[in-house]
């Protein structure tokens, strides 16, 4: 058997799979990976969480990135790499989607069940009431020069929903990643460099839990020995052939 039909069979006998995302099936979308050579990161040193709630010039340079971020994220649509992962959530061969990307697509694509580590850039909440505001309102006065807002409610610093350097990562969606990877019958580790923690360690629980793991990617992973099938390849055009085995 090749490997796509090794993949298919995975998938079709999965009930409980779980696709773990990383920045690699956005890429193909037209977002660029933010720490890639030219990326947004080579552009802009990130702002340290403290730092940004401690100072108003990091606030400042934070909204720059910030802006700069959800404008990228904003011009992207769904590819056919999350469109072929909610199909496959809509079959009842995956159960959630665990996503290290802010940019929202994997809902675009109507996915139900997603869990994003590292939160989304589609809010902004402040920072101390948690007021919350689509992200596109506080852009908009970003644009014309408010260039760190700050809540109408309480005064305090606002800034998008992301997990940002230095900052604690979000307990509900840690634990909600945490359940569905010891139940997972199947972990498919799509478009990520398997590196940055502590996201990267859930395709390696996922293992030691019972999942076959499946990893896609454009290049290997440090967990390539790991796992039962390694693609390397593009992401839309493997996931739309995978599904066309599932079809047969």
């Amino acid at each position: 058997m090749d490997v796509l039909g090794r993949f298919a069979s995975l998938v079709r006998s999965a009930r409980k799979g779980v696709a773990f995302t990383g920045a690699g099936i956005s890429t193909e979308s037209g977002i660029p990976d933010f720490r890639s050579p030219g990326g947004i990161w080579s552009q802009y040193t990130p702002v340290m969480y403290d730092d940004f709630m401690s100072s108003r010039s990091e606030r400042v340079r934070g909204w720059k990135l910030g802006a700069a971020m959800f404008r990228e994220c904003a011009r992207a649509r769904p590819n056919e790499g999350h469109k072929v992962i909610a199909e496959l959530e809509r079959r009842g061969h995956i159960a959630a989607v665990v996503t290290q990307n802010v940019d929202g697509l994997h809902h675009d694509a109507g996915s139900a069940n997603v869990i994003e580590l590292h939160g989304t850039n589609r809010i902004v909440a402040c920072q101390l009431c948690d007021k919350q505001w689509p992200t596109n309102v506080i852009v908009a006065r970003w644009e014309r020069g408010d260039e760190a807002p700050e809540c109408d409610a309480c005064g305090g610093p606002l800034k998008t929903g992301t997990v940002s350097f230095g900052q604690a990562m979000p307990e509900h969606e840690m634990r909600r990643a945490s359940a569905v990877t010891m139940e997972a019958d199947l972990y498919v580790a799509i478009g990520s460099s398997l590196v940055v923690e502590p996201a990267a360690s859930f395709p390696r629980i996922a293992k030691r839990a019972g999942a076959n793991l499946v990893i896609l990617n454009n290049s290997p992973t440090p967990l390539d020995e790991f796992a039962d099938l390694v693609v390397n390849d593009q992401i839309g055009k493997t996931m739309q052939e995978l599904l066309q085995r599932l079809d047969r």
